[in-house]
């Protein structure tokens, strides 16, 4: 199974200069790699960190791209349309999981899902995660909030932002002491509605989907 380690933060990325801060020089470094054969030939290079301490999760990404289009500015927007990565986690195996998609612009969609068969709705047992607690994710991005026309061009572009444990428990429950734990997760690159559509993943995924919680990896809290 994939696995990927993360640090805790000794002193935690802050403020305006998050992207760029120091403490990501001991986060390990991740690669989202497993594309899909449905999408393009475009497979632009995907890296992401994380970090943790005792108040949050803290990510990362980094993207050399091209084809880059980012429209959706309206929060649970449909992101994935976009220039996007995402974050799925489940830090408990008996509960559900938290997919935080953000496009290039620096739009979040945020879901609890408990239930991720496929419905005309969406999924069999899910819930948006009010804007009250989006709020409290103050997401970092190196491109405008909109980018239109296409960007075709090479462009390197990233993106990060924290995640409060108060969200994540107010969803999953309680979650105790972060150190030494084993959550599962899964990281994505996708561009549904660009010229050069695709889908990729840290831990591949079996089908044509992303919501696939058994196709997580592991992340492991030191």
């Amino acid at each position: 199974m994939t696995r990927y380690q993360v640090q805790r933060a000794a002193v935690p990325p802050t403020g305006e200069a998050f992207l760029d801060d120091p403490a990501w020089a001991q986060a390990e470094a991740g690669c989202v790699a497993a594309f899909r054969p449905e999408g393009s030939d475009h497979r632009p290079d995907v890296r992401f960190a994380v970090l943790h301490d005792a108040t949050s999760l803290y990510v990362r990404f980094e993207v050399r791209d091209r084809y880059v289009r980012s429209v959706q500015t309206a929060y649970q927007g449909s992101v994935c349309t976009d220039s996007c990565v995402e974050f799925f986690v489940q830090p408990r195996p008996d509960r559900g999981y938290l997919n935080f998609e953000t496009n290039a612009g620096g739009t979040l969609l945020l879901s609890y899902i408990e239930d991720a068969t496929r419905t005309p709705g969406g999924f069999r047992k899910f819930r948006p995660v009010d804007a009250v607690w989006g709020r409290q994710i103050v997401v970092h991005h190196t491109l405008p909030a909109v980018v239109e026309p296409e960007m075709t061009g090479p462009v390197a572009w990233r993106l990060g932002y924290r995640i409060p444990v108060t969200l994540i428990e107010a969803h999953t429950g309680p979650l105790g002491p972060l150190d030494g734990q084993v959550w599962r997760a899964n990281f994505y690159k996708c561009a549904d509605h660009t010229s050069h559509p695709h889908w990729a993943s840290w831990s591949p995924v079996t089908a044509f989907n992303f919501h696939l919680p058994e196709c997580f990896g592991e992340l492991a809290l030191m």
